[in-house]
């Protein structure tokens, strides 16, 4: 399994190819906004003859979905996330017109994801892992074996997701992070949202707002 990032959008988000042997390709938070950054996505997949599969969403905060419509326009991928995220997806329009960034409506996929579901990507599962506080329906998906997270803007280095937004709750975000993620191995390597990668660990030991009182 290869993890390929790229970082787009005013935002700076993290959009991740997760990608197997076999050329099968997942697209997790496709941020996407120009021309420019499409093609990334595009070059990226052409070089290595990826076939993109799945489109995945930790949240459909507004710097998470850019891409979703050229995605589906490209490739027929229909954005697959959990049900509380498709308010977010139906305001999508009026929230990009704030910020005063391009957004294109796109379809998603009403087979919903759930907490503890399975995902195949060839042969290796993937665990799906709801933290709901920085959005309601935030997931963080979960590769056992291999020890990797993909956490949206649930947990960054150094950091928390924020929670002054519609449907965050600081509470909830901090018992989703000590119960569902630090239940993790030390080891487990995080990719989160935005900036750098960072281990359940050193989070455990470092992060300010996550030291017992």
């Amino acid at each position: 399994m290869q993890i390929a990032t790229f970082c787009f959008n005013p935002f700076f988000e993290n959009t991740y190819i997760v990608y197997n042997g076999e050329k099968e390709a997942w697209i997790i938070d496709p941020g996407c906004m120009t021309q420019a950054e499409e093609e990334v996505l595009i070059d990226f997949l052409d070089s290595g003859s990826l076939k993109p599969v799945r489109l995945l969403l930790t949240h459909a905060h507004i710097d998470h979905i850019l891409g979703c419509a050229f995605l589906f326009e490209k490739y027929g991928l229909l954005a697959e996330m959990h049900v509380q995220e498709e308010m977010l997806m139906q305001t999508a329009g009026s929230i990009a017109g704030m910020y005063g960034i391009p957004y294109r409506a796109s379809k998603w996929n009403k087979n919903f994801l759930f907490e503890g579901q399975d995902l195949l990507l060839g042969d290796q599962v993937w665990r799906t892992i709801w933290c709901p506080g920085h959005s309601p329906g935030s997931l963080c998906f979960y590769q056992g074996d291999e020890g990797v997270l993909i956490a949206g803007d649930v947990l960054f280095d150094g950091s928390i997701g924020r929670t002054d937004l519609p449907g965050g709750d600081h509470d909830t975000l901090i018992r989703s992070i000590r119960e569902k993620l630090f239940v993790l191995s030390n080891a487990t390597k995080v990719f989160p949202g935005h900036g750098g990668p960072t281990t359940i660990g050193k989070e455990k030991m470092t992060n300010p707002f996550l030291q017992e009182e």
